[in-house]
């Protein structure tokens, strides 16, 4: 029997990503008080996905870095990535600089790899990170040398992608840098922006990419999708004012909440006609093991993607870890069971 090969998922959603980073935190700890050598995320699955926040994450986690430190990382500073705002109606200017995350997930990075800079060639197990290039107009996803043909992304500074996957619209400007490749050659690296806009959900491309980079059926894989909490964004009523202030204002970037609900839901959709066909034909016989974990944020605890309410965070986290005791049995059998 082929061996399974386990994809963990990350949805982006900003400062949401206390929901997952807890939930990791949990299952890492469960595995500790097994007692098991092989406890952290990384050593558990052949693939992490991750957009936006998520990308942050699924970076942080290849590299090493415990889910417990990532979960604390954006609690204790939430108010320094997103308290400074730019000016009170943003017109012409993104909300936030990035400054204070880019220091944040610099240093966290170094620090892991002994006080040097980490390329993406240095996470130890399998990654997709998905950005959009402004420059020429495209998206891309960011990789390690995992296949003979992928030549380019493993020189990219672990930070400087990690960035780049984060770096939202109206939130924080398009990332542009550059830096050296493992030749000694200075690569532009710029105008790139939130993987979020193409695969907030990046469950998708973990499937192809296991498919197509690492020759697995689908009958081989074990997925696990984690969201970042479900805001439903829905509107019913008989309006006259659809303009920019209702899509875009201070208090609510309504086309951002549309277009990440509508292409998680999108991507959910087609794992579910892969897993079961049409009409889950197949649903007492799923093609492959798949989980997505999530949680619904009510009207009382609605949670921005840049939220600073240390209450509400806590909260989220709370959630997580509700979610976490719920699947656990089903996550430590399907996903932590096969060393």
């Amino acid at each position: 029997m082929e061996k399974p090969f386990k994809i963990l998922s990350i949805d982006g959603g900003g400062i949401r990503g206390v929901f997952p980073a807890m939930f990791l935190s949990k299952l890492e700890s469960e595995l500790k008080s097994r007692g098991k050598d092989n406890w952290q995320v990384y050593q558990n699955f052949d693939l992490i996905c991750g957009t936006s926040t998520g990308g942050v994450l699924a970076i942080a986690l290849a590299l090493g870095i415990p889910a417990q430190e990532l979960h604390d990382l954006y609690l204790d500073n939430a108010n320094e990535i997103f308290g400074e705002r730019k000016g009170f109606l943003n017109l012409w200017r993104s909300k936030h600089s990035r400054s204070a995350l880019e220091n944040l997930i610099k240093e966290k990075f170094e620090e892991v790899n002994g006080g040097v800079e980490p390329r993406l060639q240095d996470c130890k197990t399998n990654i997709c990170i998905p950005i959009y290039d402004l420059l020429n107009g495209t998206p891309s996803v960011l990789k390690k040398d995992h296949h003979p043909k992928f030549t380019r992304d493993f020189h990219i500074p672990a930070y400087k992608a990690a960035l780049a996957t984060a770096s939202a619209p109206t939130f924080f400007d398009p990332y542009s840098t550059e830096y050296e490749d493992l030749y000694g050659n200075k690569i532009a690296f710029s105008n790139k922006v939130d993987g979020g806009v193409v695969a907030n959900n990046p469950t998708l491309l973990g499937i192809i990419e296991a498919q197509e980079a690492f020759y697995k059926r689908l009958e081989d894989l074990k997925v696990l999708s984690l969201g970042t909490g479900n805001q439903k964004f829905s509107d019913g009523n008989k309006r006259k004012n659809w303009g920019i202030t209702y899509w875009i204002n201070p208090k609510r970037k309504r086309i951002i909440d549309l277009f990440m609900q509508g292409q998680s839901q999108l991507t959910e959709n087609l794992i579910s006609l892969l897993q079961n066909g049409i009409d889950k034909e197949r649903e007492k016989a799923p093609r492959f093991d798949y989980l997505r974990v999530t949680t619904t944020l009510s009207e009382t605890h609605q949670v921005a993607l840049d939220e600073v309410d240390e209450d509400k965070l806590k909260k989220l986290g709370e959630k997580a870890a509700f979610e976490f005791s719920n699947h656990a049995n089903t996550i430590l059998n399907t996903f932590c069971n096969e060393q």
